[in-house]
């Protein structure tokens, strides 16, 4: 067993996630607590169990705003999904969540895109708006341009938003345009 811990701080507005990725034989595992000005300022914690070949089985996200606090579970049910314990079915088919405010979930697709540029994946994600915690069905696209190049294409809730992804040999995020980047700290 081996854990990582990563950063990324946003680009867009002042914020900074923290995130302990732990590869299991039987299950990757990611734990990540960020604190972001987005939507008036929040904290957010966010918890991934994926199998061991990436694809999520359930991510669990707590936000403390000044509303409050708010908690949702999403677990996969087959071919669909479950939104705090209960099915739906508008989300029938979504092959991976997507939580608006990490680069971490990019990665799920991002090592099931065909490596050779020009290739593409399109697929549809339960898209989770982590200031909201509320979840959507929504539609997107990877394009390979290079090993570790990818362009993001939005073709669903936020339809027209692109942007270009750099990535590691993991498939793990190191910058996103416009939004993340990849930062370590102090020594």
């Amino acid at each position: 067993m081996t854990t990582t811990t990563l950063f990324w701080r946003r680009l867009d507005v002042e914020g900074l996630e923290r995130l302990e990725l732990t590869l299991a034989p039987d299950a990757v595992l990611a734990a990540s607590s960020l604190i972001c000005l987005e939507a008036g300022g929040f904290r957010l914690d966010h918890r991934w169990r994926l199998t061991p070949d990436w694809r999520a089985l359930s991510v669990t996200v707590e936000r403390w705003s000044a509303h409050g606090h708010g908690a949702l579970t999403l677990e996969r049910a087959g071919a669909g999904w479950r939104v705090d314990g209960a099915h739906r079915s508008d989300l029938d088919g979504a092959e991976e969540p997507d939580l608006s405010v990490t680069p971490f979930c990019n990665t799920l697709p991002i090592r099931r895109t065909p490596g050779a540029a020009g290739s593409s994946l399109t697929l549809d994600v339960a898209y989770i708006d982590a200031p909201a915690l509320t979840v959507a069905r929504s539609r997107q696209r990877y394009d390979r341009q290079g090993p570790e190049r990818l362009r993001y294409v939005d073709l669903g809730l936020s339809a027209g938003f692109e942007a270009d992804l750099d990535v590691d040999a993991q498939g793990l995020v190191v910058t996103y345009q416009h939004l993340f980047a990849r930062t370590a700290p102090p020594t």
